[in-house]
């Protein structure tokens, strides 16, 4: 018999996340003036995301042994549900209107997260069919 104990793996995960010196990844989120800077672990991105695994394969390190990847084209709050989903494996969606859920299941089929794009997908039926008509 496995017992499983997947909350306490979910949480040691976050807080690898937010360990601001164990990286090896940094990510811009956004265009100035509304751009952040994510740090991340290529191993878990790569393990989490066939997307991750093919764009990191094609950006050489710096000096320091950092890879910096660029993506303008998210805003700093999808990005945060998203790393979020990649370590932890939760995603919150209350207080988010029905576009914002859409945009983000466009995102999670671009980052070729299946199971997070069909979630949102049947939450967005099932809550927001109104919205989607």
């Amino acid at each position: 018999m496995a017992i499983k104990f997947f909350e306490k793996l979910s949480n040691n995960y976050l807080e690898l996340l937010d360990d601001k010196e164990d990286f090896n990844i940094v990510i811009n989120v956004g265009e100035s003036p509304n751009a952040k800077i994510f740090q991340a672990h290529s191993a878990i991105l790569k393990y989490r995301s066939l997307y991750f695994c093919n764009e990191l394969s094609n950006i050489r390190k710096d000096a320091n042994n950092i890879k910096t990847l660029n993506l303008t084209n998210l805003t700093i709050q999808q990005f945060e549900i998203i790393i979020k989903y990649i370590y932890g494996g939760i995603v919150l969606l209350e207080n988010h209107n029905a576009l914002f859920i859409f945009e983000l299941m466009l995102i999670a089929c671009e980052f070729l997260f299946d199971e997070l794009a069909k979630y949102l997908e049947t939450h967005l039926i099932e809550t927001k069919a109104r919205w989607l008509r």
